[in-house]
């Protein structure tokens, strides 16, 4: 019987073989142009970060001039018979409504510039409408307790606070971190804490505090000096243990800038 040489083609007159191997790699490009595309997309949002970040600098400079004082991290005040939260970003009166917060006036775009664009998760601080980012809790901003009678007036805002380092005794602006990516565990946090916790008391809290490397797995910071850099190693701190990083800080994903406080401490 003679041999019968079998040569299957689809209409065209290419093989299936032919045709398979075209679509291979017809596959192999698209996932290539959804990678760069992704890349891309990242790219763009680190870069409307950055800018994020420098204009939150700008607005904290300008309102340092006006008033002489960086703006408050946090303070609270006596506001209808109930507390309102006065922070950095956000106003929270005491019925509820949430206003604009003291730098809000020197930005450009505000409501758009307190949204980290790499950040997609909600508020970890009341109902905040924007968030990703923290400031210089433990040395730059004054950090308020709460409202006390003191004799015949209420002890609250700026005269019950703990005060940042002044101004005056900055002495390394270009490695001290003012703004920056805010993240732990559960998502972000909006109040930078140094590790030593010489200042807080309160290591949860310090931990609570650190910085989410989210853009490709650096973090964006804004220094005194203005300008932005990206920051790609992740450190435990000081007073870290397994409990903390793990239930807290959510480590590496998150972590603090240094392992003491010298990226935090102007001084």
């Amino acid at each position: 019987m003679a041999r019968t040489s079998i040569n299957l083609r689809v209409r065209g007159g290419f093989t299936i073989m032919e045709v398979m191997t075209v679509m291979a790699a017809i596959i192999v490009l698209v996932g290539l142009v959804a990678t760069a595309a992704g890349v891309a997309r990242s790219i763009s949002r680190g870069t409307v970060c950055r800018a994020n970040l420098r204009q939150l600098h700008l607005a904290a400079e300008t309102y340092h001039i006006s008033s002489g004082a960086y703006p408050a991290a946090i303070l609270y005040l006596v506001d209808e018979g109930g507390v309102r939260t006065v922070s950095w970003d956000f106003d929270h009166r005491g019925d509820g409504t949430i206003e604009p917060g003291p730098i809000w006036a020197y930005l450009d775009g505000p409501e758009k510039v307190f949204q980290c664009p790499e950040f997609h998760g909600s508020s970890t601080f009341g109902d905040d409408p924007a968030t990703g980012y923290n400031y210089n809790t433990t040395y730059i901003g004054a950090e308020g307790r709460y409202p006390i009678p003191q004799g015949d007036r209420i002890l609250q805002g700026w005269d019950h606070c703990r005060r940042g380092v002044p101004a005056g005794v900055h002495r390394r602006p270009a490695s001290t971190a003012l703004f920056g990516d805010g993240g732990w565990r559960d998502g972000a946090n909006k109040f930078m804490r140094a590790p030593s916790n010489e200042v807080e008391i309160d290591l949860a809290l310090v931990h609570g505090g650190t910085q989410a490397f989210r853009h490709g797995g650096c973090t964006n910071v804004c220094c005194l000096d203005g300008h932005v850099e990206c920051r790609e190693n992740p450190f435990e701190g000081v007073h870290a243990n397994g409990d903390l990083l793990e239930s807290i800080s959510g480590f590496p994903r998150n972590g603090f800038l240094s392992d003491d406080d010298s990226a935090y401490d102007p001084r």
